[in-house]
């Protein structure tokens, strides 16, 4: 993707160019957790079992992070305007099919069927438009338009039980679906009025092969890790599981040994970015679960509806809301470490304190650990993904937030099969009940053991110094940027 040299980037359009982006990134995000809320209510009305309910989350979020590389792949392939814009019809559209999902027999399976389609939709925007933001800012603003990209849709991810709510209770749960349609329209026509780049890459491949494998091997390793928190550790789900492993570490050897990969393995080499990527991971990897189980807490076991368990999400949002602009502005002046090791600890503390008041069935006593995750989450967001994007150059930027996004994806996935699996595994049998206070403490546990794990990565591999100008990882010269070593 070309632009003008980095430090000279001075066009006005920018910010509309971070508008665009910013609505697309905060429409992804809300619906990673928009529906947590709304579960309950259409658990009844489409008749799905607690399995169901996670695969209602899980199946957005597992599309996403399989096919996030290839949406990578696709703006090199198509250009970035047209694979961006590809990326939002889809999206709206699927949005419309889960908004019509039908009661009794066919709603599970439909339900299910257009949230993996959104999450394809979210696959071809994400990589793209965070590429977009960067390349469109010099390293002098970097930084700040970074926090309000990534801050602002991080909001969204914790506005989603509060609009989730909203609509639930004094509209339908269809609406939480149906609000995308205005969303991506709107954010369609920003696209044709920003300066969005329109370059594709030349030679670019897409092997049919290795989009299988990693699709396949990512579902069957968490459809194997959530059932066997339902019915343990059967033979039949060793096998799926060794199957799910199996295939993905065949699609590993593929991108190591492909000359063309579907994953650029070399962004690896990098250390810093290495750190980031895993950092934003075990993030994801907590995060989602925290959203999911508090939620389902608040409505099944504090009896809450659904607009009062959305406005109980305030705690965390408020200071999150604060924390990412602090964030961005503490990484423009230091780097990259000292805000992200600071909120990765506050998140592993505030969701220990959180999780010691579950059993007492209070929510007043929940609020300070809440609001401790929000400001850690606020600090660590946007400094990590702003990192690792300003460690590539301006050429490879799409494929670094493909990469970057799928380890991101697959911990959001992964947690919430861990963590449900945990909290199954927990709670034994509970009648009418996805879960009871000691499994959801259980699985918060989880939760805070990931951001401690996030902590020590961090402290190993984040960069002591901030990325040149021009990036730390370097292709061969006069190589296709899309292209792996031969």
């Amino acid at each position: 993707m070309s632009t003008a040299p980095e430090d000279t980037v001075v066009d006005p359009k920018r910010w509309l160019v971070l508008v665009a982006m910013t609505g697309s990134l905060s429409m992804i995000m809300l619906d990673q957790t928009v529906v947590s809320v709304a579960l309950p209510t259409m658990g009844r009305e489409l008749s799905l079992s607690p399995g169901a309910q996670q695969w209602v989350v899980n199946a957005y979020v597992l599309a996403l992070a399989a096919l996030v590389a290839l949406g990578g792949k696709a703006a090199d392939l198509l250009g970035p305007r047209r694979a961006f814009r590809s990326g939002v019809t889809l999206f709206f559209l699927a949005s419309v099919g889960c908004g019509l999902a039908p009661a009794g027999a066919l709603g599970e399976a439909t339900i299910i069927a257009f949230r993996a389609l959104q999450g394809a939709g979210a696959a071809l925007m994400v990589p793209v438009s965070a590429a977009i933001v960067i390349a469109a800012f010099g390293p002098s603003e970097r930084g700040r338009a970074m926090a309000i990209f990534a801050g602002i849709s991080q909001v969204f991810v914790a506005l989603g039980p509060l609009i989730g709510g909203l609509l639930t209770e004094y509209v339908t749960w269809r609406a939480v679906f149906f609000l995308n349609v205005p969303v991506g329209i709107a954010t369609l026509v920003l696209v044709a009025i920003a300066p969005v780049p329109a370059e594709r890459v030349p030679g670019t491949v897409v092997r049919p092969l290795d989009v299988a494998l990693v699709v396949a091997g990512l579902a069957a390793t968490t459809f194997a890790i959530q059932a066997a928190g339902a019915v343990g550790l059967s033979p039949g789900v060793l096998a799926l599981l060794a199957a799910g492993v199996g295939a993905t570490a065949w699609f590993v050897v593929r991108q190591i040994r492909s000359s063309d990969p579907l994953i650029h393995v070399r962004l690896f080499t990098d250390r810093g970015f290495t750190g980031a990527a895993v950092v934003m991971g075990f993030v994801q990897f907590g995060l989602l679960g925290l959203v999911l189980y508090s939620s389902i807490y608040l409505q099944e076991l504090l009896a809450f509806g659904p607009m009062q368990a959305g406005l109980a999400v305030l705690p965390l949002i408020l200071p999150l809301t604060l924390a990412a602009q602090i964030g961005g502005r503490w990484y423009d002046r230091a780097g990259v470490r000292g805000p992200v090791l600071t909120g990765l600890a506050l998140c592993a503390v505030g969701t220990v304190v959180w999780l010691l008041a579950l059993p007492g069935l209070d929510y007043a006593t929940q609020t300070p650990g809440m609001a401790l995750v929000g400001v850690g989450l606020g600090l660590t967001l946007s400094p990590t993904n702003t990192d690792a994007l300003s460690r590539v150059a301006n050429a490879e930027r799409t494929q670094a937030s493909g990469v970057v996004q799928t380890v991101r994806q697959l911990g959001g996935t992964l947690g919430i099969a861990v963590i449900g699996a945990v909290v199954i595994a927990a709670d034994g049998e509970q009648p009418g009940r996805t879960a009871a206070p000691g499994g959801i403490a259980a699985g918060f546990w989880v939760a805070a053991g990931a951001f401690a794990l996030a902590a020590l990565v961090g402290a190993a591999l984040l960069s002591r110094r901030a990325p040149r100008p021009t990036g730390t990882v370097k292709l061969p010269a006069g190589t296709n940027p899309s292209v792996g070593p031969g």
